[in-house]
């Protein structure tokens, strides 16, 4: 099939869960046989309008990022501009919708209406606007920002109807469609992310690999990788930590990722005397983020919202590394059927400290008992989660109008 995956961000640089999910999915797509084109918005970063990456062709169209009406309009016209060109060269036989703003050029031409549309919902689009950015006190900005969530709405709506058919990674997401837009559920699919089990796996030299990261190598590391924004709930995973040394002095936490946060973080870690507990490391690499989920004994997410799905509990399963997450999202679905007693309470720092050293008492000092645990994460990613499973069942949907 000559395949389309529409979306606002680009695989030439993974940073977050939707760039990985459109990866995933494109490259192996691909290698299944299909011809896969990505139509996405060019970034100050990206040097050039089209880029071949692991057998896929990104295609990039201009966007005016001076104001929002500009971007919009801009958007619109762009991704119509582009999706012709590539229609009339490489007629799809679906188009695959990952966000809303390049979905909506798309769907402004007359060229997409006979093609199978399925959308791939990650997130709402207007609820992580709201998460990012902070209401305003000034009532012409508010009425702005305000405006900005109606637009969003309304975009978002108009591609999920459009499509005949919604890929969600959760039953959270789901629930969240249906209650936010109104999509019947039966136009609605759930099929869970995946993880890379060849790459994300154990290692029997984990002192080899705290060696090579300057990790300390007699301590209990604990391992948490989030972006540096408040919805992921890092402050309250540092508060915790108070409480969690007081108990158990060798615990050590290592927080991977870059943002707004990096500065009040750093600041909470040092008014709290936790200098010698917690390392922030910044934005892990790729080639290097394996090893850091072999390094550790506890993965952390202490995430407060919007968890669609949470791709790294999956990595750090998968690494044989145990996860204590928050009861939010996707993560209450991923930890509830491996074991329930790995989800926080709440999301209070009380919670949080109570588990970590519950869990750090039963593991600490205990090789064989942390041992056999590692070997229960991973042989429940390899049994339940992985891109090839992923990928089949979203090549089915695809298929469904020629099946």
């Amino acid at each position: 099939m000559n395949l389309l995956l529409v979306s606002d961000v680009s695989i030439s640089r993974v940073i977050g869960g939707a760039e990985r999910v459109l990866y995933e999915q494109s490259i192996r797509l691909a290698r299944k046989g299909h011809h896969v084109h990505i139509l996405t918005r060019r970034s100050p970063e990206h040097a050039t309008d089209r880029q071949e990456i692991q057998g896929v062709t990104e295609w990039r169209y201009p966007v005016s990022q001076g104001n929002p009406v500009s971007f919009l309009r801009s958007s619109i016209a762009g991704g119509r501009a582009l999706f012709e060109k590539l229609n009339r060269q490489y007629p799809f036989d679906c188009i695959n919708f990952h966000q809303p703003f390049s979905a909506l050029g798309v769907l402004q031409s007359p060229e997409s209406r006979n093609i199978r549309k399925v959308y791939t919902c990650h997130s709402l689009s207007f609820e992580e606007y709201r998460s990012r950015n902070e209401r305003p006190r000034v009532w012409i900005d508010r009425a702005l920002y305000d405006l900005n969530i109606v637009v969003r709405k309304w975009i978002e709506k108009r591609a999920l109807t459009k499509a005949e058919k919604v890929i969600v990674l959760s039953l959270f997401t789901k629930d969240k469609l249906l209650r936010a837009y109104g999509i019947p559920p039966d136009k609605m699919v759930i099929i869970p992310g995946g993880v890379d089990l060849e790459r994300f796996q154990p290692s029997a030299d984990r002192g080899g690999i705290r060696k090579r990261l300057n990790i300390p190598p007699d301590r209990f590391i604990l391992l948490s990788v989030r972006n540096l924004v408040s919805r992921m709930g890092l402050d309250r995973l540092v508060t915790a930590m108070k409480r969690v040394v007081s108990i158990l002095p060798e615990v050590y936490l290592l927080v991977g990722g870059s943002g707004p946060l990096r500065d009040e973080l750093l600041g909470q870690t040092q008014k709290l005397g936790l200098q010698d507990h917690i390392r922030f490391v910044g934005f892990i690499p790729e080639e290097v983020l394996p090893d850091y989920y072999r390094s550790a004994d506890l993965f952390i997410l202490p995430t407060l919202e919007l968890e669609g799905f949470g791709l790294v509990t999956l990595e750090a399963l998968a690494s044989g590394l145990p996860v204590l997450g928050t009861p939010v999202g996707g993560t209450m679905e991923i930890l509830s059927k491996f074991d329930s007693r790995y989800l926080f309470k709440d999301t209070e720092p009380e919670s949080m400290a109570l588990s970590i050293t519950e869990t750090g008492r039963r593991l600490i000092g205990q090789p064989g008992i942390w041992k056999a645990l590692s070997a229960q994460c991973r042989d429940f990613a390899e049994e339940h989660y992985s891109w090839e499973k992923n990928v089949d069942s979203v090549e089915m949907e695809f298929r469904t109008r020629f099946s």
